[in-house]
């Protein structure tokens, strides 16, 4: 992550191998969260620099990787709060007459994954986290109880319920459900 010739600050021990290890899976997680590979791309960069800002207590805690986790949803979850306060405020530039500027997305993605990422963002926030975080993150219930400050009951009950709503989904076969059949 760091280049040993580059002029600045050295990372601390660590703190490289650590961020190199979880930025993919990040990335991948925050994809499948937000539906759009290029906010992903951005929200892990603030939490990798937010892990960097903390190092010392992170590199200690017993989880550091769920907390990084953690950072990485809250972060989501406050694009998501600007992103609707940004609609709203296009809509009411709309109501008066205005144009917003907006730019279209456009996505290389296969269809397959794009059928599964829409898929995963039709569900309800919280079902959308745990499939997040115990498929693609590929985190224990207990973990993912734990970063959602919930019983392990309720992250088994809330992913039984998205597997259910996502297995009758007309677009997506039983393979790209995650969980399998």
């Amino acid at each position: 992550m760091t280049d040993p010739t580059a002029s600045g600050p050295a990372a601390p021990e660590g703190l490289a191998e650590f961020c190199e290890r979880l930025r993919p899976k990040l990335v991948g997680m925050l994809s499948l969260y937000c539906a759009d590979t290029g906010v992903a791309e951005e929200l892990t960069q603030e939490t990798l620099a937010r892990v960097w800002v903390n190092w010392d207590k992170v590199r200690v805690m017993s989880a550091p990787s769920g907390w990084t986790y953690r950072v990485a949803m809250n972060l989501a979850n406050s694009a998501f709060r600007r992103r609707s306060a940004e609609r709203r405020a296009q809509q009411r530039l709309l109501d008066r007459g205005g144009v917003p500027n907006l730019v279209p997305h456009m996505d290389p993605d296969t269809p397959d994954t794009l059928a599964v990422r829409a898929a995963v963002a039709a569900l309800p926030p919280r079902q959308r986290a745990v499939v997040v975080l115990r498929y693609y993150s590929d985190l224990p219930v207990e973990e993912v109880a734990r970063l959602m400050s919930c019983a392990e009951g309720t992250v088994k009950s809330l992913t039984h319920r998205a597997m259910q709503t996502m297995r009758g989904m007309p677009h997506l076969s039983a393979e790209e459900v995650p969980g399998g059949a």
